[in-house]
């Protein structure tokens, strides 16, 4: 029999709709609930592609006996923390400051108030490793809150009190500087292995805003350093098992298991990462040419259309790490991902079989489990036949299509599909591949069609073309009109210019504070124990640095005032945290760049079907000046083209910054020159 779950539009909740655990969505019912019957609340927060979420479900949610005890005695809240963020946020903070540690699943048990008092994350059927069981931790927390009901309402009101306490305020940290900048890049100098390219540590993500920030830096500033340090990291992302050497895209993250060993990935692929990665690839080819880095791009940008696309024109948040083993039938993780040396001579015979063994480090013993091994490309200088590789990854991607593949969360979040926007749409136009552009239009339209209202409020997800209930938070207006800008700068369609404009007036007025700092949640969203506000970036940009980014932007193509001076309030947090911890505010750090840059605004003026025009424009968009922003065409559809004529009956190029404007140039040449000046 289904739970109250069964109506959700959420995947991971659907998931959970057939637990014996008698499950609430969040919303006040479940609240009330608790205060009539007296009982705490337990919240379990997750998301589909979380493969510890999977476990705890399958050993203690879907076991009759642990879901009777958990119905009994508490009210329990499932939440997917792709719809909620904010709800994720709030009690992530709460579980970090009392833990100093966090991840998912997320367990937290809370007075009927929504007061946190005791915090976990997974927890095994039975004791193990120091760990207690689920059912031990279930009757402890039912005994304090039979027993000691007074002291467990003083820790969770100190802890809600402790939390209420933690807004930030920027008023004196001031514009980010040259200074700021380059304190930031000495510290990534001492986070980096300059041996394997990677930063320090044994779990390594990809750090695709750091690379954005670094290549930005190198345009600006000419740091050799700083391209180095993302030409190593990229060309170490690229190599390794993190990237998908048979299908293209990424996965989350990997993990080195012993010295010398290869990097094991964790499988789910995000749509956030791949779009993220897809957009700092093509940003490398654009600086150095690398075949590598085009290569990449492409196979990431062909990834998402082929694999996350839905059938509404949007694009699903995730692939889960787990599947069907082909061999012994089990649920596992990385299955559809590894292979033996006799799977890849069954599929290409004795002779390419053991060339592919070799080339993508394919062992006997295996690296991974079950004698298999991840792929790899060669780390040494070995020479390989380009054209038989090729072959090779064509015949092993059709082979593996033949396995089960692994669950797709088809949720469509709009902030995630926001950066797969503008990067499906730049590295479409950068390669001339307007399928890629179409496939940014396509998602743009959904986004506008489903997701935004009459009002333009955004809502956070959809499912099968059905819109959500939960309201967007920053990020999602941010990332949406960042990839609504790109597609008015790949296109030169003013609309989409219209459109960000409408989400970022929203950002200004029911964002921000009077300080200049930024909220996750609306003023008049639903109120939680604490309003998040987070300005570092982590796995995406933060709502708040994107916010500052897309904000920027607007305000270079339109002139708005309001927008440049709450970009210029918002970038204070880059000089406060920049020079301190470089890796955790890498996009507030690539924006500043824009902001120091100017940036630079170029105005194409002539018929988009000309092909002098043509020129220009492509000339434009492959400038690695940060940030800049293009208009093309021949009306007045896009303010930075109004006034501004052809000169001598000839498509013109016109480039300004900082309220100042270059005489217009005729040439490809005049015009790179320009966009190179410091």
């Amino acid at each position: 029999m289904a739970n109250r779950l069964a109506h959700a539009t959420s995947p991971y909740l659907l998931q959970h709709a057939d637990n014996p655990v008698d499950w609430w969505p969040w919303e006040p019912a479940a609240f009330e609930e608790a205060r009539q019957r007296g009982v705490p609340v337990f919240l379990s927060v997750g998301y589909s592609a979380c493969h510890w979420c999977h476990v705890l479900a399958h050993e203690s949610f879907e076991d009759e006996a642990t879901a009777a005890y958990m119905n009994e005695h508490f009210v329990n809240v499932k939440v997917d923390r792709e719809e909620r963020p904010d709800v994720d946020a709030v009690y992530m903070e709460a579980v970090q400051a009392a833990t100093g540690q966090g991840g998912w699943p997320m367990s937290v048990f809370m007075t009927p108030d929504g007061e946190p008092f005791y915090f976990g994350a997974y927890f095994p059927p039975e004791p193990r490793h120091g760990m207690p069981s689920f059912r031990q931790v279930l009757e402890g927390v039912h005994s304090a809150w039979t027993d000691r009901r007074d002291e467990v309402g003083e820790v969770a009101a100190k802890i809600t009190k402790d939390l209420a306490g933690r807004e930030l305020s920027i008023d004196s940290a001031g514009l980010p500087t040259d200074e700021t900048q380059a304190r930031a890049l000495l510290q990534l100098t001492r986070d980096i292995d300059p041996a394997s390219g990677w930063f320090n540590g044994d779990t390594k993500f990809p750090p695709s805003m750091v690379v954005e920030f670094l290549l930005r830096h190198h345009a600006r500033a000419g740091s050799v350093a700083a391209l180095e340090m993302a030409e190593g990291l990229c060309g170490a992302m690229a190599r390794s098992s993190l990237y998908d050497q048979v299908g293209g895209g990424f996965h989350r993250y990997v993990l080195t298991p012993r010295p010398g060993g290869p990097l094991i990935p964790h499988f789910e692929k995000m749509l956030y990462d791949n779009a993220l990665l897809c957009r700092a690839y093509a940003h490398l080819w654009r600086t150095t040419g690398s075949e590598l880095a085009k290569r990449v791009a492409l196979e990431t940008a062909d990834f998402m259309v082929r694999e996350l696309r839905t059938n509404e024109g949007g694009f699903a948040s995730a692939l889960d790490a787990d599947s069907e083993d082909p061999v012994s039938g089990k649920h596992v993780e990385g299955a559809y991902y590894v292979w033996t040396p006799g799977q890849l001579r069954e599929v290409l015979g004795e002779a390419d079989g053991d060339l592919a063994a070799v080339h993508f480090g394919v062992t006997e013993e295996g690296t991974f489990e079950e004698g298999a091994s991840v792929l790899q490309l060669p780390q040494g200088d070995g020479l390989f036949d380009s054209e038989r590789i090729e072959s090779i990854r064509e015949r092993l991607l059709a082979a593996r299509g033949e396995r089960p593949a692994p669950g797709r969360d088809d949720k469509v979040v709009a902030a995630w599909n926001g950066l797969a926007v503008a990067a499906l749409a730049e590295t479409g136009a950068y390669f001339e591949r307007p399928d890629l552009v179409e496939a940014a239009i396509a998602a743009g339209d959904l986004l506008v069609r489903l997701h935004m209202g009459p009002d333009a409020r955004l809502a956070r997800t959809s499912k099968d073309g059905r819109r959500g209930d939960n309201a967007g938070v920053l990020e999602d207006y941010a990332d949406v009109a960042e990839g609504f800008l790109a597609l008015a700068g790949v296109t030169g369609e003013g609309v989409w210019l219209e459109f960000a404009g409408f989400l970022l007036d929203l950002v200004l007025d029911q964002f921000t504070a009077e300080d200049g700092s930024l909220y996750d949640t609306a003023h008049d969203a639903e109120q939680l124990i604490r309003r998040p506000q987070d300005p570092t970036d982590n796995a995406t940009p933060s709502g708040w640095s994107a916010a500052a980014g897309a904000l920027l932007t607007y305000a270079a193509h339109t002139g708005a005032a309001p927008h440049r001076a709450a970009a210029e309030r918002a970038l204070g947090v880059v000089q406060a945290l920049g020079p301190r911890a470089p890796r955790f505010i890498g996009h507030g750090l690539a924006v500043a760049e824009a902001l120091l840059d100017g940036p630079r605004e170029v105005a194409v003026v002539g018929d988009p079907a000309d092909p002098a025009t043509r020129e220009l424009v492509r000339a434009a968009l492959l400038s690695t000046a940060p940030g800049a922003v293009l208009a093309f065409g021949q009306g007045q559809e896009l303010p930075l083209l109004v006034d501004r004529p052809l000169v001598g009956g000839r498509p013109a190029a016109y480039v300004c910054r900082n309220f100042t404007c270059d005489a217009p140039v005729t040439t490809v040449q005049e015009l790179t020159e320009k966009l190179v000046q410091p």
